[in-house]
């Protein structure tokens, strides 16, 4: 099925196919992609746009303006293959239904959402749409999955482009929240020398926090630690304006209750981030509450030390869409994950391709990308401290990517 929209061309796709790929013949999930071309552009290659995450949807396409923006590049060159990951979106989704049937269940079945799992899908979607080969576009998560396709099929891919998602091979969870403890500290004090008076301000509402008198408008008693986390914003290009917005208001206005509920991460609407998320660094690895255990002293002493994508166990205690999977959760973070990359084959291919890797990354430490872009002599790396983790936003930073990648002059 198509549909158009202006100058865009949707083409539909659902596959049904098997839940676990190692038991082929077993229970069976829909997965969707919508593939979008500009008029006349039917016959261009195929670039699948993997999505951050884990566990969200692709973006969906419009005209009028174009979003989002990184299609402009894109569709000059490309058929865009936007997948809906296994569990998200319109490919059999994760609701909390899934509990019904128990929590050992639940985490049974979560187990076969994974990268390597996502890998085996798109290689029925490449099969499908009868290519040879494709591109990948990974954007933080997606990039980490574009790593494990590149591991397990790497001639199915032609080039490989990367934004904010180069992982880490190997390492232990800790090690590299660890690190992003030490990115977000540098933001949280970046801020504060722009804002100083918001450091008191951030000091007040821990202080309403830790005496329980913080509540959003759904009844969640905000935590210190649920407040903190507020430091994600700083990890986007424009999110310290959302920061500065809801610092400047009156904690005692429904105004600030309601912004406040929108800006803070890890809601309802996707569990899958919240359940799935630290499994996404455990390559051969338990992740058990890694986060946490990874937390520095100064940051336990100084509520106004913001975090990042760091994920808090109490968080099913105290945030009430997240409740019902705390014991799916507790069972996820004790599960011992397999590798999801292989070292060798990203060497040995010769898949080319570019990325960017952002200096000041808050989620995806910059120092263990270079080790593992070091794997990929045919990859182009551009680092930049000119965009934060959300710089593919932007169509420039794809568009300097499709240059690098295909060896065109950048002026």
């Amino acid at each position: 099925m198509a549909t158009r929209m202006f100058d865009l061309r949707i083409d539909h796709h659902t596959l049904t196919l098997p839940l676990d790929w190692a038991r082929p013949h077993g229970a069976t999930i829909d997965v969707y992609a919508a593939v979008v071309s500009r008029e006349g552009g039917q016959d261009l290659p195929y670039l699948l746009y993997l999505q951050g995450g884990p566990g969200h949807e692709a973006p969906r396409p419009f005209a009028s303006p174009l979003a989002p923006a990184w299609l402009e590049p894109a569709l000059a060159e490309y058929r865009v293959v936007l997948l809906d990951q296994r569990g998200t979106g319109k490919s059999t989704p994760v609701t909390d239904d899934l509990l019904t049937g128990g929590a050992d269940g639940a985490i049974e079945r979560l187990q076969l959402l994974r990268a390597d799992a996502i890998v085996r899908d798109a290689e029925a979607f490449r099969e499908h749409l009868g290519a040879e080969r494709w591109s990948t576009l990974g954007q933080s998560f997606g990039g980490f999955t574009s790593l494990a396709y590149l591991s397990a099929y790497p001639a199915s891919l032609e080039r490989v482009f990367l934004t904010g998602g180069i992982p880490g091979i190997g390492r232990d969870p800790v090690e590299i929240y660890a690190a992003t403890y030490a990115k977000v500290r540098e933001a949280s004090l970046r801020y504060y020398r722009r804002f100083p008076a918001h450091r008191a301000a951030v000091g007040r509402l821990a202080d309403l926090a830790a005496s329980g008198r913080l509540e959003l408008p759904d009844g969640e008693v905000v935590s210190v630690s649920r407040l903190r986390s507020l430091g994600m914003l700083l990890g986007s290009d424009n999110g310290w304006q959302t920061l500065w917005s809801l610092l400047d208001q009156d904690p005692g206005t429904n105004a600030f209750r309601h912004d406040l509920a929108a800006a803070l991460p890890f809601t309802g609407r996707n569990p899958l981030y919240y359940v799935l998320h630290e499994s996404c660094y455990a390559d051969g690895a338990v992740t058990n509450w890694a986060a946490e255990r990874a937390e520095p002293e100064d940051f336990r002493d100084d509520p106004t030390l913001l975090t990042g994508e760091h994920v808090r166990r109490e968080w099913a205690e105290t945030v009430p869409a997240l409740r019902p999977w705390r014991e799916v959760a507790l069972g996820l973070a004790e599960v011992p994950w397999p590798r999801l990359y292989d070292p060798d084959a990203i060497a040995e291919s010769e898949v080319g391709g570019a990325a960017a890797v952002y200096v000041n990354d808050l989620y995806v430490p910059f120092e263990f990308s270079m080790v593992t872009a070091g794997l990929m002599p045919h990859v182009e790396v551009w680092a930049t401290s000119a965009y934060e983790h959300s710089g593919l936003r932007t169509g420039a930073v794809l568009g300097k990517l499709l240059d690098l990648g295909r060896g065109r002059v950048i002026r």
